[in-house]
């Protein structure tokens, strides 16, 4: 494998998740967080695959069936994402206001899903077939990272929504975001991997309508916080 190989992998790996990552903070251009914890919570997500593939591996060893073998590495992938964000970026004072819990763990989770490109764009680039690469490239920018994305954002509304609530109360949140998060990953890692195309084709706007969702939770979200700024102001 050349490093001209490896720098495609790398570029095309980074560049959906800059994308939307870039969107991401567009939205939040009024009240914009520090580039350096944002930075932080990207890097912190591509540390985590590292992390997932030895306990994913070692799932799979030890499991029986795609639906359980399936469920563990959303499971891992989602729990591993919510406690790097939580010891490494949600503690900070920086984080105040409700929208930034699902503005830092949507970030996380596009540093993870940068890496997790890049991973399966290599195995198409170095057999030398550059445009399945770009293909592969192409879903994963509409589907798989669309995925981690709506499912750490998950857990960030669970944070967002019980802001003001009891720490026990925000602890059964955030595990019913956790829930949610795996439920919702494991849902289309079953569609894209156990069936045919047609179907694998039909996840995509399924994914799409549910992010639709929750994009329109987070203008809610941000209406509100905004709302509440002004009046204490």
């Amino acid at each position: 494998m050349t490093v001209t190989m490896l720098g495609y992998a790398f570029l095309g790996g980074l560049l959906p998740s800059f994308i939307w990552l870039y969107f991401l903070l567009k939205e939040d251009a009024r009240h914009p967080e520090p580039k350096m914890l944002i930075a932080l919570a990207f890097v912190i997500g591509m540390m985590v695959v590292p992390l997932a593939l030895p306990l994913e591996q070692y799932a799979k060893a030890y499991l029986y069936g795609n639906f359980s073998i399936l469920t563990s590495w959303a499971l891992i992938e989602e729990l591993l994402k919510y406690i790097v964000a939580a010891a490494c970026i949600l503690w900070r004072s920086a984080v105040d206001e409700a929208p930034d819990y699902v503005i830092y763990m949507i970030t996380v989770a596009l540093g993870f899903a940068a890496v997790e490109n890049m991973l399966f764009l290599l195995l198409p680039i170095s057999n030398g077939n550059f445009l399945m690469g770009v293909s592969t490239g192409d879903l994963r920018f509409l589907g798989s990272t669309l995925v981690h994305v709506v499912s750490s954002a998950s857990i960030g509304f669970a944070f967002a929504f019980s802001a003001k609530y009891r720490p026990l109360a925000r602890i059964i949140a955030s595990a019913l975001g956790l829930i949610l998060a795996t439920a919702l990953h494991t849902a289309f890692n079953m569609l894209i991997m156990n069936q045919g195309a047609s179907i694998t084709l039909a996840a995509f706007p399924l994914i799409w309508m549910v992010a639709l969702v929750f994009f329109a939770a987070f203008e809610v979200l941000k209406y509100f916080q905004y709302r509440n700024f002004l009046h204490n102001t």
